[in-house]
């Protein structure tokens, strides 16, 4: 089931060769990816509703492992090679642990306007840990485009907030490394394995320290079953957690790191919109022109030459 050639992994790769164009699927799987994670912080919020923190984060990589344990044992996975277990790992530090926790403390106090500054930053953030780990090298084109639209994100979000700084933002900063260096090591490890078997083996790396965290958590934290704390649990277990990092990172594999992070621009925007829908907040004047601004950016990383 797992991909062990390199010759037969290094085609569905388009990174390097400069001019090269994609076809739209790696380009699609990824924008999926990134819809699936503009609803987690509406999604997160919700639970709170009816979780304390520990017990959500716990609790939702519970399910979301057990998923991906259904699915390898229904396919017969074997287990990576164990040169790839160190990469699993950084993922699941890094998107399995380390940014549902630090996201979901930033949100006991803040609001999901304010946190999706965290996201604004996120694909440049990205972009650069892959040039440092993988030695992509983007054009110039590319690298104005993205700070372009790293920019009027932070403009857009730190406006909604009111400019103002939380005692979350160390909690936010701190999510945006450890996901980025997540991002990159799993978009690295997708170009040897399915994408959906390197987040699937990331939880089940994690099962035992999530499945004693969350005894633990449910034992200190009050529980209040809601519809609104249950549909926000499933959300992030089983959309953001799973089946958006599965699309995410095939992806990624497909069309590049580099390129995949700066579709992720569009998130931070998509939340807001959610926000509005599903949690009452308000929105200014300035997202249709923040959204048309950021769309252009976007349309500019996807067509500069790597």
């Amino acid at each position: 089931m797992r991909v062990q050639s390199s010759a037969t992994a290094t085609p569905r790769i388009a990174v390097t060769t400069p001019g090269q164009r994609t076809g739209p699927g790696g380009t699609l799987q990824a924008a999926l990816g990134v819809t699936a994670f503009s609803l987690t912080f509406p999604a997160t919020a919700w639970g709170l509703e009816g979780f304390g923190p520990w017990s959500l984060v716990a609790v939702r990589s519970v399910l979301a492992a057990l998923i991906a344990v259904c699915c390898l044992l229904a396919l017969r996975v074997a287990p990576p090679d164990r040169r790839h277990w160190p990469g699993l790992a950084v993922v699941a530090a890094g998107v399995v642990l380390g940014f549902p926790l630090l996201t979901t403390l930033a949100l006991q106090t803040s609001t999901t306007a304010h946190a999706a500054v965290v996201v604004g930053l996120l694909p440049l953030t990205t972009a650069l840990f892959s040039a440092l780990r993988m030695g992509t090298r983007p054009s110039r084109t590319f690298w104005v485009a993205a700070l372009a639209g790293a920019a009027a994100v932070l403009a857009f979000t730190v406006q909604q907030s009111g400019g103002a700084l939380t005692a979350a933002d160390g909690y936010l900063g701190a999510a945006l490394l450890v996901c980025a260096a997540g991002y990159t090591e799993g978009g690295r490890l997708a170009r040897v394995m399915p994408g959906w078997q390197v987040i699937g083996w990331a939880l089940v790396l994690c099962l035992p320290l999530t499945v004693a965290a969350s005894a633990l958590a449910l034992s200190y934290e009050p529980v209040r079953l809601t519809a609104h704390g249950m549909a926000g649990l499933l959300w992030v277990a089983a959309g953001s957690q799973f089946l958006g990092l599965v699309v995410w990172y095939r992806g990624m594999a497909a069309i590049g790191i580099p390129r995949a992070s700066q579709l992720q621009l569009a998130q931070p925007l998509l939340t807001l919109v959610w926000s509005v829908l599903l949690l009452g907040e308000h929105l200014t004047a300035a997202a249709p022109l923040t959204a048309a601004a950021v769309l252009v950016c976007i349309a500019v990383t996807q067509r500069s030459r790597s």
